[in-house]
C-alpha cells in the first residue's frame, strides 16, 4: 500500500524552504495538500478584511504552484479539530505534516488534532519553518526565557542557522485529483492598488529586488518616512510566502545595512519567544506594574487618533496611510503608538487592536511586542521618560514634509518643514486648510504622562523578575 501524507498549510503559503512539505514529499508516496478555512480563526479575523483578502489571493497562488508540481490543493472549511481528522480518514493518510504554530490558539488546536489523530495511530509531525530559531530554542544560562532583546540577539546571531530548502520539483498528488476553488473572502478596506501583490512568486520578486537594491543602505533609510526605505516583506513573512530563514540567508551580506536588517528579523523571533513563554502577552501588559496603570477613557480622543484628526500631521499621516494601504513603516508605528499611550494616556491595547484590524502584516506576537515596547508596558520597553515629540519626529524623519503632504491633502499647499507645525501659521492660513487644531498640547501631555507613570510606579526600571533595581 502506498504511504499517504497530508501537508497541512497554515501560515506557510509557499513551496520553497518549507520543511513540512519537504518531509511529506520525502517520506510519502502520495501527498495531499490542504488548507482549512477554520471558522474559529476566521471569526477572530472577521474585522481584518485586508489580511483575509491577501491570504485568499495568496492561496490562489499556492494552488497554482502546487498544481504545477503535480498536486491538487484541497480547500476545506470548518473546525480544524474535526476537519483534519475527517480528511485523514477519507484519504487513509498515514501522517500529517504541519509547520509549528506559536500562538496560544494554534497550539491548543494542534494539541487537540494530534490527540484525535493518535487515537487512529496517525502522527502529527510539527516542523520548524516560521522563524529562524524556534521560540523554545534559545534560553538564558539558567534555562529561563530571555526578557531583554540585546542578550537574546547575541545568542540568536551566534546560533547556527539551517540552510534553506529547495522547492520540491514534483509533489506526488492523488491521481486525477483537481484543485478546489478558493472561496471569496471579501474585498479589502485598503486600496488593492496600494497593497503588495499577494502570493509566493510576487514575494520572491520583492525579496530579490530588496537584497539587490535598498538593503545596502537600510541602516540609513529605515526610519525615513518620505522614502521607501524598508523591505516591504512583512506581509510575506506574516503569511509564510517567504520563510524567515531564506530571507536572512539572502540578506546575509557584509555591511551595516544587512546587519541592521537581520537584527530586525531577530526582533521578530524575540517577540515570538515572548509569546511562546507567556501566552497572555497579547491581552495583558508584560510588566506587572503596568497592569495597575490608570488609562484615560476618552472616546473622542481615541476616535480622532483613529481617523487621523489629532492636529499633529505626522501622526495623522501615519493613521491615514494605515487605512489606505494596510501598512505603515515601523517608525510611523512607534510615533502613533507613543502618541496614543503617552500623549493621550489611552490604553495601548485599543491601538493594538486598531492595527490588527487594518494591517495586512498584522502578526499577534510582533504587533503586541511593538505596541508594548512603545507604550513601555512590555519586555525590554522604551523608557517611560521617553515620550516621542511628534513635531521632532516629523522634522527628523520627514524633513521636507513630503510624507505628510502625501497623506494629509489639506496641508499640501504648506511648503517644507512648516507642514509639521500648522498651528504656527497665520490663523487665517491655518483655518483655510480645513485641518483640525491639536487635540492636546504635547508639552503638557508629556508632564501628565510622566506623573501618571510615576503614580503607577512605572518610572523606575524593573529587572526580568519584575523587581525594581
Amino acid at each position: 500500500m502506498p504511504r499517504i501524507a497530508i501537508a497541512w498549510f497554515r501560515r506557510d503559503l509557499r513551496v520553497q524552504d518549507h520543511p513540512a512539505l519537504t518531509a511529506a514529499v520525502e517520506e510519502a508516496d502520495v501527498v495531499v495538500p490542504v488548507f482549512v478555512l477554520d471558522d474559529r480563526l476566521l471569526a477572530l479575523h472577521d474585522g481584518a478584511p485586508n489580511r483575509r483578502w491577501f491570504m485568499r489571493e495568496s492561496l490562489v497562488a499556492l494552488r497554482d504552484e502546487l498544481a504545477a508540481r503535480g498536486a491538487a490543493l484541497r480547500i476545506l472549511r470548518g473546525d480544524s479539530r474535526s476537519v483534519v481528522p475527517a480528511l485523514v480518514r477519507e484519504t487513509h493518510a498515514d501522517a500529517v505534516y504541519v509547520t509549528r504554530d506559536v500562538s496560544g490558539t494554534g497550539r491548543h488546536r494542534d494539541h487537540a488534532v494530534a490527540e484525535r489523530l493518535a487515537r487512529d495511530g496517525v502522527e502529527l509531525h510539527a516542523k520548524r519553518g516560521q522563524y529562524v530559531h524556534e521560540p523554545d530554542e534559545l534560553v538564558t544560562g539558567d534555562g529561563a526565557p530571555y526578557r531583554v532583546f540585546t542578550p537574546y540577539a547575541r545568542a540568536w546571531l551566534a546560533r547556527p542557522r539551517r540552510s534553506p530548502l529547495a522547492a520540491p520539483s514534483r509533489i506526488p498528488g492523488p491521481a486525477e485529483a483537481r484543485p478546489d476553488d478558493v472561496p471569496d473572502l471579501g474585498p479589502p478596506t485598503a486600496d488593492p492598488a496600494l497593497m503588495p501583490d499577494p502570493g509566493e512568486p510576487a514575494a520572491r520578486e520583492r525579496l530579490h529586488t530588496w537584497v539587490d537594491g535598498g538593503l545596502a543602505t537600510y541602516h540609513e533609510t529605515r526610519n525615513r518616512l518620505d522614502r521607501q526605505g524598508t523591505s516591504r516583506l512583512s506581509q510575506d513573512l506574516r503569511f509564510g510566502l517567504l520563510s524567515a530563514t531564506e530571507v536572512v540567508h539572502a540578506a546575509d551580506r557584509p555591511g551595516p545595512g544587512p546587519e541592521a536588517f537581520i537584527r530586525e528579523l531577530a526582533w521578530r523571533d524575540f517577540y515570538a519567544q515572548v509569546l511562546w513563554h507567556q501566552l497572555d502577552a497579547t491581552t495583558s501588559p508584560f510588566r506587572p506594574a503596568a497592569r495597575a496603570m490608570r488609562w484615560r477613557d476618552d472616546r473622542e480622543a481615541l476616535e480622532a487618533w483613529r481617523d487621523g484628526r489629532t492636529g499633529y500631521p505626522v501622526v495623522d499621516a501615519a493613521m491615514r496611510q494605515l487605512h489606505a494601504t494596510g501598512f505603515v513603516p515601523n517608525r510611523a508605528r512607534m510615533i502613533v503608538a507613543s502618541f496614543l499611550a503617552k500623549d493621550l494616556l489611552i490604553d495601548p491595547r485599543l491601538g493594538e487592536a486598531e492595527f490588527m484590524r487594518h494591517l495586512t502584516d498584522g502578526d499577534p506576537a510582533s504587533n503586541d511586542g511593538g505596541w508594548q515596547w512603545s507604550a513601555g508596558t512590555g519586555t525590554d520597553p522604551q523608557p517611560f521618560v521617553r515620550v516621542f515629540n511628534p513635531v521632532l519626529q516629523g522634522t527628523r524623519f520627514d524633513p521636507d514634509g513630503d510624507y505628510v503632504r502625501r497623506w494629509v491633502p489639506e496641508l499640501r499647499a504648506i511648503e517644507g518643514a512648516a507642514v509639521h507645525e500648522p498651528w504656527t501659521l497665520q490663523e487665517d492660513v491655518h483655518r483655510a486648510t480645513g485641518y483640525p487644531g491639536r487635540i492636546v498640547d504635547h508639552a503638557a501631555a508629556r508632564e501628565r504622562a510622566l506623573a501618571a507613570f510615576a503614580e503607577a510606579g512605572l518610572d523606575r526600571r524593573e529587572d526580568d523578575r519584575g523587581r525594581r533595581d
